[in-house]
């Protein structure tokens, strides 16, 4: 295949930076908040060093990050089972709704713009689908 694969990784970079705007809700939780509750959602309790780790931000960030969503209700901190010095944060009922309603909100903002596309856009965008949520690393369903 002869295409510039860096060439292509920035016209990517560029759409997924549109898109983003597109999706952006600026009302409410920080990227790394939802984030970080994304990632409990999908991976189970973790502890505070592990969401920071993952998130790239530093433990007290995290710690601060943790103690707003806790206040809101949104995770919840227990004991480890197997080291109970250790805490373990999930996710509460509160934040799988939080989540549900901003997904649907993001996809409620995306259907106008898709709605305004060609047929031919909307088949290549579904087309394309599953090779970009392998690039992603995420799960995309038909």
């Amino acid at each position: 295949m002869d295409v510039d694969l860096r060439e292509l990784a920035e016209q990517l970079d560029d759409v997924v930076i549109g898109l983003r705007r597109l999706t952006l809700d600026r009302q409410g939780l920080s990227l790394t908040a939802a984030a970080t509750l994304t990632t409990l959602r999908r991976s189970g309790a973790a502890r505070l060093t592990e969401l920071a780790a993952g998130e790239g931000v530093s433990q007290p960030s995290m710690t601060a990050l943790v103690g707003r969503l806790a206040d809101a209700g949104l995770v919840q901190r227990r004991t480890d089972p197997g080291d109970g010095r250790a805490v373990l944060l999930s996710l509460t009922p509160a934040g799988a709704e939080l989540l549900d309603r901003r997904r649907e909100d993001r996809a409620a903002r995306l259907a106008g713009p898709l709605a305004g596309l060609t047929d031919d856009d909307v088949r290549a965008i579904t087309t394309a689908l599953p090779a970009l949520g392998r690039l992603a690393g995420v799960r995309v369903t038909h």
